[in-house]
């Protein structure tokens, strides 16, 4: 049986197949969590909504499953980039009991800073992150006292996707 389920959302461009989701999802199973990596390549490739695809189609998307998942137990969104900041869209409306977010756009403009329901929070971000400063994520976590890993990575946590799989594992564990 099942501890709970995890939904996995890939950063933008990237796929449900891609390496730091693969990696959440091996942590999950590892620890009898269910998963599931909706993917949202069909609603990037929607230039003509904006250049970031269809952001508030990937949200409906997203609450969907996530209202289905949550209706079924214990639910852990988790996502990497616009995958992080739309899991943090939905946390503010489906129960949830954790989120985990990777490389988080706390501010991505015109869309609404990011948000994210009272729940265990823990986040990684790259010291370097090239798209959204290590400051601004500094700034956004410590009011939420979320647990914060900073990591000497870029945007893409290439460098870190086994730390990100271990901190996803540890949010988990203590759930």
């Amino acid at each position: 049986m099942s501890r709970g389920h995890c939904i996995l959302s890939h950063g933008f461009e990237s796929g449900s197949d891609a390496t730091k989701v693969t990696a959440l999802a091996e942590a999950a199973e590892r620890l009898g969590w269910s998963h599931e990596r909706p993917d949202y390549t069909d609603l990037d490739a929607r230039r003509e909504v904006s250049p970031l695809g269809d952001v508030y189609a990937r949200v409906e998307r997203l609450r969907g499953l996530a209202q289905t998942a949550a209706a079924r137990g214990p639910l852990v969104l988790a996502g990497s980039s616009l995958g992080a900041w739309i899991s943090g869209q939905v946390s503010m409306e489906v129960p949830l009991r954790g989120l985990f977010l990777m490389a988080p756009p706390v501010n991505m403009h015109p869309a609404p800073p990011l948000q994210a329901a009272e729940v265990p929070l823990s986040i990684i971000h790259g010291w370097d992150d090239e798209l959204i400063p290590a400051a601004d994520v500094v700034a956004w976590a410590q009011p939420r006292r979320a647990r914060l890993l900073l990591v000497d990575d870029s945007h893409r946590l290439a460098a870190h996707v086994e730390a990100s799989a271990e901190a996803f594992a540890r949010l988990l564990e203590t759930l």
